[in-house]
């Protein structure tokens, strides 16, 4: 009977200058295992498959909450709760605020207990997280932790391995599919909000709590094909100071912020993301406050599928050589930033469908270019956790911009300003990155590296180079890369 192939130190030794090497495991006698990712076959079509479905529902819940924020909002109103507005917007804001807070600990997870365990123990926390909260629905405090906190922590565990198994299965077309799996939450944001609608119009909101919970169930599922492949690298961490210090360093890599191109990158993204989560919660309740007879959904579904197209696009570009990723990015920002200023004074429904489709465009630009840019400035070895800490640093702008807003509109009784605040954030974090296109190269920065992702794969055998491969220890960090 075959074994499993494992992520822990089982193919691993260590030698005298703790220096890791792999050693070929007795239980492989198929010489197809040692050739590295296959880029296709069954089992990889399957992983491909698990991570588009994985990251669907995910997001695709957390970007449908405007959903769920205009019953929450409304029952607040109808309880003469102060500041309703920011109350329900919070919830929301919590679960996408920690979803990407806790990305290093998913990564330091994924190292310690392998990408299926982290996966599956993240779609169970989710599950469980919105099964409890179908039975605090009239308890605004109670689902900021059950769908805010449990949902959010549960979604942070289950999307780092859906990304990072990719990078086992497939090098040659790994930008390709990892397109592909990023459209899922596009196609899910698009049908989810109507279906959400239907529920809670016939059947209530806890119910629809109960359905969501069921369907999240699927990213347990998902996760147990999230088998990494055989005889796959990963540095051990080190053991010599095993204290909390140690763990530290582990979780947060000290050679990434001795890159400045980095720091200033890492610094700039909060400052841009601060409003962008202000048009997903408050883009239904705007359009039901200025506009009568429309399809109130229309705006998030068309900002959904023109992401889609815009991740395709832009991860394709990036891929390019000569482009200079970090001015796409800008560019990106400028647009999103420029366009949600617009909302605020649009008269006409077709002008703001038509704004949501450019916000959607360069929505799916900005998320296409996280992976390749940290690659860029950090080096396959660290840029898992070079995107793990930029999205921890942008954790709590994410998190702080609906509920801002919420109160700003209850104060003024419009979403003009709002709005406009939500957009000049994106405009002042893009100017602010002019100053990474001044900054000389780094003296410790690495080399390029000619895989797409730091996990190594002995040679097939015929090459002049020997199978055995070794990696310096590095504070211990597991070099695990997350591919965006």
């Amino acid at each position: 009977m075959k074994t499993e192939p494992k992520e822990s130190t089982d193919l691993l030794r260590t030698n005298k200058n703790n220096v890791l090497k792999i050693e070929p495991d007795a239980s492989l006698t198929n010489n197809e295992d040692l050739q590295g990712p296959p880029d296709g076959g069954l089992r990889a079509y399957l992983i491909v498959v698990g991570s588009f479905i994985t990251n669907g529902l995910l997001f695709g819940v957390i970007n449908s909450y405007s959903v769920i924020y205009t019953v929450l909002q409304k029952q607040l109103q109808n309880e003469n709760v102060p500041n309703s507005e920011s109350k329900a917007s919070l919830v929301g804001a919590l679960a996408m605020g920690t979803t990407f807070l806790l990305s290093p600990l998913s990564g330091l997870l994924t190292g310690y207990l392998g990408l299926r365990s982290t996966a599956i123990l993240g779609g169970t926390i989710a599950t469980l997280g919105l099964l409890l909260s179908s039975f605090v629905v009239d308890h605004v405090d109670a689902l900021c932790f059950t769908y805010g906190l449990m949902y959010g922590l549960g979604a942070s565990l289950a999307y780092t391995p859906s990304l990072a198994i990719l990078g086992h299965y497939f090098k040659k077309y790994l930008g390709l599919v990892n397109g592909i799996v990023t459209i899922g939450s596009s196609i899910f944001t698009v049908i989810m909000p109507p279906i959400l609608e239907f529920i809670i119009r016939d059947y209530g909101l806890h119910w629809m709590f109960r359905v969501l919970s069921a369907f999240t169930a699927g990213v347990v599922l998902c996760g147990l094909l999230f088998k990494p492949i055989p005889l796959m690298i990963i540095q051990k961490p080190a053991r010599k100071h095993d204290n909390f210090k140690s763990l530290i360093k582990t979780i947060v890599s000290v050679q990434i912020w001795r890159r400045r191109k980095y720091r200033l990158w890492a610094l700039c993204m909060p400052i841009a993301l601060f409003g962008y989560f202000v048009p997903y919660v408050h883009i239904k309740k705007y359009i039901g406050e200025n506009f009568t007879n429309v399809n109130d959904n229309l705006p998030l579904q068309c900002i959904a599928v023109t992401s889609g197209v815009g991740r395709l696009t832009f991860g394709y570009l990036a891929d390019k050589p000569g482009v200079n990723r970090i001015l796409l990015q800008q560019i990106s920002f400028y647009v999103i930033g420029t366009l949600t200023i617009f909302l605020a004074f649009v008269k006409h429904f077709g002008m703001l469908v038509a704004i949501s489709l450019g916000m959607g465009l360069f929505d799916g630009a900005f998320i296409a270019l996280i992976g390749p840019i940290a690659f860029e400035l950090c080096g396959a070895a660290h840029a898992a956790q070079a995107i793990g800490c930029m999205l921890g640093l942008a954790a709590t702008p994410l998190s702080l911009g609906p509920p801002i807003a919420g109160y700003i509109r209850r104060v003024y009784n419009s979403y003009k300003l709002p709005f406009v605040l939500a957009g000049i954030s994106p405009l002042i974090g893009a100017t602010v990155m002019f100053s990474i296109h001044y900054q000389g190269r780094d003296s410790n920065r690495p080399e390029p590296e000619p895989e797409a992702n730091s996990h190594s794969y002995p040679r097939p055998h015929g090459h002049e180079k020997r199978p055995t491969s070794s990696f310096p220890n590095n504070n211990g960090s597991i070099n695990q890369q997350t591919v965006l």
